[in-house]
């Protein structure tokens, strides 16, 4: 797991589709959700810890991308 791509893979495999309509919305839902499937057990914690860190990089990506958009 290496991008933003596989983590919606992953989420996928469990059913769940993620789509705000807007990239920085999507990151903070796809984490609530990666949550909720590593506390219920479903994810182990090697790919809880590889995805949580990927949407930690897209979501300071997506936070300076929209900054930069403001100024």
């Amino acid at each position: 797991m290496k991008t933003l791509y596989d983590v919606q893979q992953l989420l996928i495999g469990f059913g769940i589709y993620v789509y705000l309509g807007k990239r920085l919305y999507d990151i903070e839902m796809m984490k609530l959700e990666l949550e909720r499937l590593y506390d219920n057990g479903l994810v182990d914690k090697e790919d809880y810890m590889i995805a949580e860190l990927i949407l930690r990089r897209e979501h300071r990506i997506e936070e300076k991308n929209e900054a930069s958009k403001e100024d």
